[in-house]
This record gives structure tokens, sequence and C-alpha cells, in this order.
């Protein structure tokens, strides 16, 4: 016969009693992360959409931090760590695009409940994904516009453009590694989105050209190959999910909704990687 006794986990060395010492909920702060789930409305799917945009911004703060991790490795000269970061990187945007499938589940009829009680409230406002459009080199100074109310925000990003981007930083490698330290390297594009420049996509054709000469450049291109990849799919998942949800209206936030979405999908983080393709 079955045993049928419940298992104690206790009886093969588990901790049971947590009184004065630290457990899973003290460590993640579980009591305080599950307080931040505040509908407006008696919705239902309200909770969903709540949960999937946190969650979404959790990804994207942990996107931030390996991107900033990435970008010292870079600079230290150490790729292989670098490498480990970005495809790291690549798993987190999957995780986000993950999440347009449980979001694509609301209807328009869902939403419609409530909707109006998001205000002026939209994802077009998020501080960090546009912080992550800034560092990869996607750079509009006219979006530090919906952060003027918050300082501290507006502080950070516009930080950030005074820098040079990820992108910037390895275009200086290209350039270092296949003309020495004392090539000339375009100018870093600060505050504009990174423009396709001939000559980095000539230094590129190089690499591609003789593979095994410049494998650690070959390597790292591919590796941004992947991320853009993700964040094309990521930003495809966003449009799709809006238009099945609220068709061709206007967003939340004042923007033209669909059309704007998919103005985005013309944006290229490293055109000259993709413009190469055609030449090779």
């Amino acid at each position: 016969m079955t045993d049928k006794t419940a298992y104690d986990p206790g009886t093969d060395g588990a901790e049971m009693t947590f009184r004065g010492v630290m457990s899973y909920g003290d460590y993640l702060h579980i009591d305080q992360l599950l307080s931040h789930q505040r509908p407006l409305t008696e919705a239902h799917d309200e909770m969903l959409f709540i949960i999937q945009h946190q969650t979404s911004e959790l990804w994207m703060k942990l996107a931030i931090h390996e991107l900033s991790a990435a970008r010292e490795e870079l600079k230290a000269g150490a790729t292989a760590h670098m490498f480990k970061i970005l495809a790291r990187v690549c798993r987190i945007f999957e995780q986000l695009n993950g999440a347009w499938d449980v979001l694509r589940t609301l209807t328009p009829a869902d939403y419609s409940i409530f909707r109006e009680a998001l205000g002026q409230s939209s994802g077009f406002q998020s501080w960090q994904y546009r912080m992550i459009e800034y560092v990869l080199g996607n750079r509009n100074p006219n979006m530090l516009k919906p952060h003027e109310h918050v300082p501290e925000v507006h502080r950070r990003l516009s930080e950030e453009l005074d820098r040079t981007s990820f992108y910037d930083d390895v275009v200086h490698l290209l350039f270092t590694t296949i003309d020495g330290p004392d090539a000339e390297v375009p100018a870093p594009q600060l505050r504009t989105p990174h423009r396709a420049l001939p000559e980095i996509q000539a230094k590129w054709k190089q690499v591609y050209c003789d593979i095994e000469r410049y494998w650690t450049l070959y390597e790292l291109a591919e590796k941004l190959m992947d991320l853009e990849d993700y964040f094309r799919r990521w930003r495809f998942n966003h449009v799709t999910t809006v238009e099945r949800v609220i068709g061709f209206k206007r967003g939340t936030g004042g923007t033209s909704g669909v059309q704007y979405l998919r103005r985005m999908l013309e944006v290229e983080l490293f055109p000259e990687l993709w413009h190469l393709r055609g030449e090779l």
C-alpha cells in the first residue's frame, strides 16, 4: 500500500521555523512587492494589466543593470564576460516578449471597462524603456520631455545622452582593433539617434570578409544582431497586441497608437550591421 503520510521536509534537514531568521519572503520583500498591485476599478482584468506592466519594468531594470555591466566589461577588454552578459540580455527580452502573449488574452471589451481609469498614463512614458534605447544608441532628445516632472529620472536620462552609447563604444573597439590605437574613429553620436555611417559599415565588412582574423569582432557583431533581433520582436509584439486590443484608437498617452508604434518598428539600433547584409 502507498504511504499516505504527509511528507515533512524538516525530517530531511529543511529549515521549517523562521522566527528570528531570514526567510524567502524577507529576502525578496514579498509583502511589499505584492502590495503594489492596486487596481483603480472593479474590472477583473485590470490586475492582469498592472502585473504585466510591473513585471516588464522589473525585467527592464535587470536589462539596464546588465547593459551597464556589459559596458564596463567592454572598456576593460573582458569580451568573453561581455558576451555572456549580452546573451543574458537577449534572454531578458525573450521574457519580455512572452509577456505580450499573456496580455493578448485581454479582449477589447475587457480593456474598455477600465481604460478610462488609466488617465494619461501610457507605456510610452516608461523611463526604463527610454534608458535602454539611449544606452543602445537610439537617442531622441525629444523623449526627455515626458520625464521633466520627475527631476531625478530626467537627470539620469539626460546624463546618459551626454556619454557615449554602448554601440559608440563598440565602434571604437572596432576601429582600434583593425587600425590600431591611433585609428580615426568616427565621432560618437550623443544627443541624436545613431545614423548609419559608410565608414563604420566598411569596417564591419572587413570583419565579415576575414572572420578568422577578426573572430572576436565577428562574434560581437552577431551578439549585437541577436540583441536587436529580440528587441525588434518586442516592438512588433507590442504593436500586434495594441492593434488587437484597441485597434487604431489613439493611445492613452496621446500618441497615435498603432501608427506611432509601427513607426518605431523602422528604428535600427545597429544600422550598419543590417545594411551590410546586402553587400556580403
